[in-house]
């Protein structure tokens, strides 16, 4: 006898609502910088380490690996902030790492974020007047 024909019943819906949200993986948070960029931590002042989206990113000591991290790239989404509104909903972005945070030229918006974004990469997935987010990233 079967004491749970109801599951069995909801079981396809049950399954499309878990899995109609993608998740991209870890979760963290992000603030964002601005020029100048160069020097970097992990090319230096190489002009073509910058992606031509100028979608890019500093790594923060969660990530950065003893400067493994360099060259990594991630999908990036914002998922919350402080400010109702900041997120551009379903906006995902793809990032390369190119430097450390701790020793960007210019100041970051918010200390200690798992990454920082450039001011473009940013501005893609929240408002740009935001200082920091929580976002969920997959290293790809």
């Amino acid at each position: 006898m079967n004491h749970l024909p109801w599951l069995q019943s909801s079981l396809p819906c049950l399954l499309l609502l878990i899995f109609s949200h993608p998740s991209y993986g870890d979760v963290g948070t992000a603030a964002q910088y601005s020029p100048p960029f160069l020097p970097t931590a992990c090319y230096g002042y190489d002009p073509g380490q910058f992606p031509s989206s100028n979608l890019f990113a500093a790594a923060g000591d969660g990530i950065w690996d003893n400067g493994a991290a360099c060259g990594r790239q991630y999908l990036v989404r914002c998922i919350s902030a402080a400010q109702p509104g900041t997120c551009i909903p379903e906006q995902v972005i793809q990032v390369r790492i190119i430097d450390y945070a701790l020793q960007t030229v210019s100041s970051p918006s918010y200390g200690s974020t798992t990454m920082v974004l450039s001011d473009t990469a940013f501005g893609t997935i929240a408002n740009s007047t935001a200082t920091s987010m929580n976002i969920e990233f997959q290293q790809i």
